[in-house]
């Protein structure tokens, strides 16, 4: 017996950020607090999203500057539960822009999803003059519903991105999302999804039960930068503190200075995992024989996140 169920049901998760900020003062786009409205307030603020199928919950309420695993663990969960509902044709995620692209790049290494997770965002927040939270969250759907998407994606200002290649590349303007070596995914056009490449097959995903540890009990990895001067004084301390992995991010193919790799390597030589990434914009860096184990292509923040699901998966 065939089901006549149609997926056109879209759910929007809401995790806070500047989306869901207010202000005092509607001139006022710096001064505001996150994460003060539900995300159904913000739907609600879209009247054409109302002609839409959609459902509202509230996973989270925060800054993304202080997402953390626990949060990351109820979100993959929810993810997970929505998508296996065969009326849901995709997700909506709300989130705030300083950690979006470890969100998203989480998501998909865990659960690489065959329908499509969209996390939009907001630079300015919901109380602003010009705000453009509720035109990213319209967008948002539409690639949601779009026969074409599928896996995480980040739709912003008017772009889709593949969480493997979305990076925040400005601090304050609207459009301050990009792809890595400028391969954006798709326009959005008065609610159209114009695709402009394709999707790069998906890698099998971890699954839940890869970050079932309580989040407490999660590896510890640290970033470290390559610069003028830099020793090996920072990875001597975290040493000391008990550090499991650190990915550095090195100058650009990856160097390091004597000092530091000195460091690294006895890191490296007592247990700790090493990656070695690049603080360019994009680019990879490449393996050598000789040379730290290399990220390839993946930024340093999402180097993190793959050595910590290594880890995860080794322990």
């Amino acid at each position: 017996m065939t089901s006549d169920l149609i997926a056109d049901l879209v759910v929007i998760l809401g995790t806070g950020g500047t989306i869901a900020g207010t202000a005092t003062d509607a001139s006022d786009n710096v001064g505001y607090t996150a994460a003060q409205l539900g995300v159904a307030q913000l739907v609600s603020a879209v009247p054409s999203l109302a002609a839409r199928r959609l459902e509202t919950e509230q996973v989270a309420q925060l800054d993304s500057k202080d997402m953390d695993f626990a949060t990351w663990q109820l979100l993959a969960a929810a993810v997970a539960r929505h998508l296996a509902r065969p009326e849901v044709s995709g997700l909506v995620i709300t989130h705030g822009t300083d950690t979006l692209e470890e969100t998203a790049w989480f998501l998909q290494r865990v659960l690489a999803p065959a329908k499509p997770v969209v996390i939009t965002a907001a630079m300015r927040p919901a109380t602003a003059l010009q705000k453009d939270g509720p035109q990213n969250l319209l967008d948002a759907v539409a690639v949601a519903l779009d026969p074409g998407a599928s896996g995480v994606l980040v739709a912003f200002g008017g772009s889709v991105h593949s969480a493997g290649q979305v990076r925040k590349v400005h601090s304050y303007r609207v459009d301050a999302f990009a792809s890595a070596d400028g391969a954006r995914l798709a326009a959005v056009e008065e609610g159209q999804v114009r695709w402009l490449a394709r999707l790069s097959p998906a890698e099998p995903p971890l699954g839940l039960p890869a970050i079932a540890r309580p989040a407490a009990q999660w590896p510890r990895v640290q970033i470290l930068l390559n610069h003028v001067g830099a020793d090996g004084g920072i990875v001597r301390a975290l040493l000391a503190q008990g550090v499991d992995g650190l990915v550095v991010a090195g100058t650009g193919n990856g160097t390091l200075s004597n000092a530091l790799e000195a460091a690294l390597r006895e890191a490296q030589a007592q247990g700790v995992r090493v990656v070695r990434s690049t603080r360019c914009d994009a680019g990879p860096v490449t393996s050598s024989a000789d040379a730290l184990p290399s990220a390839g292509a993946s930024g340093p923040v999402k180097a993190r996140i793959d050595l910590l699901l290594a880890l995860l998966d080794e322990s």
